[in-house]
């Protein structure tokens, strides 16, 4: 399989080669008096891997659709691969690729035969969808499931099956809404691995999750979203230093100890968080503070030391109320 080029078809508008491939300014969705999107900037860099993270109901989701001009604009501005979607629709979406949430495949039909169909909606001859479908299917592991149907595939065989089709038009941007949900761990890493090397083949990746993992394994540069806005921005990296301590120590006491053991836990940390099970210590040195609370007369249960990650941050900036 080829990289997407990097030239558009003959009298297709452009952007800049080395310009965002997707610019939003103050970017709004409404569904009546519900505000999804409240007002958002986001820039995506050609070649780039761009995450949307955050809880159910963060607006993550319509700003995909937006940008893959299914849902108008309420207010703001909007150009994708230099196109409006408001006006410019299907020039735009013949550019893109999509992998939605759900699976969308023809069960009764073989694994081919769903590239094929598909192939088609792009007008793409026939000698052309007969090459990609091999190049394709060998490239997500399923060339020996060529002629198979697709009701009986594993889950993360299907998943690997949509992110084939999303490929077949060669697109210049590749939207992936929560690519990986419900999938074991296994089927997980090997559809990362297979996004891993598109992002290495020159292919920009746009991807929603709600995965801390996903994000810290795929992303360039993220967004962190919570009820409709931005409330933080850079790479997985530069959020854990911003808004994370180096390390965190988790402490889990006997019942009723743990009460009284926060005030002098609170002397020992930059940050503090009291949860129903233990207690998270933030701090720069783990270990340090791990050995101070034993040297202060406390005995828990259980002392388990580990670096920051983006989950930490997650749930500093969005909360742990659960979402539905």
């Amino acid at each position: 399989m080829t990289a997407p080029s990097s030239t558009p078809a003959a009298g297709a508008p452009s952007p800049d080669a080395t310009g965002p491939l997707v610019v939003a300014r103050g970017l709004v969705k409404r569904f009546g008096d519900f505000t999804a999107v409240d007002g958002i900037d986001v820039e995506v860099a050609r070649g780039e891997a761009f995450g949307f993270l955050g809880p159910n109901g963060a607006g993550k989701s319509s700003t995909m659709r937006m940008i893959g001009a299914v849902s108008p604009v309420t207010a703001g501005h909007l150009r994708v691969l230099g196109l409006d979607p408001a006006t410019q629709g299907p020039q735009l979406r013949a550019r893109l690729g999509v992998v939605p949430q759900e699976d969308t495949l023809d069960q009764e039909l073989t694994v081919a035969e769903n590239l094929a169909i598909y192939g088609r909606y792009f007008d793409l001859p026939r000698p052309v969808v007969r090459e990609r479908i091999a190049e394709l299917l060998d490239f997500v592991q399923l060339l020996e499931r060529r002629d198979s149907k697709v009701d009986p595939l594993s889950g993360g065989m299907k998943r690997r099956l949509v992110i084939a089709r999303a490929l077949i038009n060669d697109p210049e941007l590749l939207l992936l809404d929560e690519p990986t949900t419900g999938l074991d761990p296994q089927a997980r890493h090997v559809l990362w691995d297979r996004l891993y090397r598109l992002k290495q083949r020159g292919v920009t990746l746009l991807l929603t999750t709600h995965y801390m993992d996903e994000a810290e394994q795929l992303c360039d540069r993220l967004v962190v979203m919570d009820k409709g806005r931005i409330v933080a921005e850079g790479s997985p990296r530069e959020l854990i230093a911003a808004h994370a301590t180096r390390e965190v120590v988790e402490l889990r006491f006997p019942p009723d100890a743990q009460e009284a053991a926060v005030p002098t836990l609170a002397q020992l940390a930059d940050r503090l968080e009291e949860l129903p099970d233990r207690v998270l210590v933030y701090t720069d040195d783990g270990d340090a503070a791990a050995h101070e609370v034993h040297a202060r007369g406390l005995t828990p249960t259980s002392v388990v030391t580990r670096r920051s990650t983006l989950e930490d941050v997650f749930l500093r900036l969005t909360g742990r109320q659960l979402v539905d």
